[in-house]
């Protein structure tokens, strides 16, 4: 199990501290909604990532969340440095989403015949940060 949950972890690990980074960053006309989202976005990530540790933990096995651990292995793709404008800096926190999406259905894919109370564990993260998603990408729409 922990093959599948860890990488969720591990993104999930990096999407708070970019997430955070975003949110001191951000600049432009609907900086404010965009900020509090952004708030918002990094306390569910955190919440979800501590809901998959905790499941492997439970299971018996370790889980490696360390900063440099989360750094050498996370597909979440780099936020540009600086302040950005809100416009940049929300199709960036999406990419990071997608990344992290792309983990979390391997997760519920890999799971389907292993460990169906895990596999409930990613589902409901797919479902949350699927509409975080949703979110930001509104701030976007024309």
């Amino acid at each position: 199990m922990a093959q599948f949950l860890a990488p969720v972890v591990i993104d999930l690990e990096a999407l708070v501290v970019n997430g955070k980074q975003a949110h001191w960053h951000v600049r432009g006309r609907n900086f404010v909604g965009v900020h509090e989202l952004l708030d918002t976005i990094v306390e569910h990530a955190q919440e979800w990532a501590d809901l998959a540790a905790e499941r492997i933990v439970a299971l018996g096995l370790p889980v490696d969340s360390r900063i440099s651990t989360v750094a050498a292995n996370t597909t979440i793709p780099p936020l540009s440095e600086g302040f950005q404008n809100s416009d940049v800096t929300i199709t960036e926190v999406i990419a990071e989403i997608d990344a992290a999406l792309l983990q979390v259905r391997r997760a519920v894919e890999g799971l389907d015949e292993v460990d169906l109370n895990s596999q409930d564990i990613v589902i409901e993260i797919e479902r949350g940060l699927t509409k975080d998603r949703w979110f930001l990408q509104a701030h976007l729409a024309a």
